[in-house]
């Protein structure tokens, strides 16, 4: 089927070409010229438009989650300092006069009996 299709493509007489083909192609190329500068840093209103409007959503997501999370902090901090201000009452002005005292009695004495043992 190719070998068919390249017969019949020589058979075809060949068409003119103007005498200015070689300007028209160069004219062609230079209009299609890319320019010097990258598109990223070109200003378009196409591609900025939705860019800052993905930018700004996501900002305002993250700060909204961030704001439910430490409203969300501080709830379970009111709630343990709530259970803890009611588990126990606060000892009063007395215990704390003898307190000294009391953490002495609480600590271990030596075995006088085994001491004079020892000796």
């Amino acid at each position: 089927m190719e070998s068919r299709l390249t017969e019949g493509l020589s058979r075809l007489p060949d068409t003119p070409v103007p005498s200015n083909f070689t300007t028209l192609v160069l004219q062609a190329v230079e209009r299609e010229k890319i320019p010097s500068q990258p598109v990223f840093w070109q200003w378009s209103w196409r591609l900025l438009v939705p860019r800052l409007a993905v930018g700004v959503a996501v900002i305002g997501i993250a700060g909204l989650t961030y704001q439910r999370y430490e409203f969300h902090q501080r709830a379970e901090l009111a709630k343990k300092v709530a259970l803890a201000a009611e588990a126990q009452p606060l000892p009063g002005v007395e215990a704390l006069k003898n307190f000294d005292v009391i953490q002495r009695m609480s600590q271990p004495r030596a075995d006088e009996k085994l001491l004079a043992l020892l000796q």
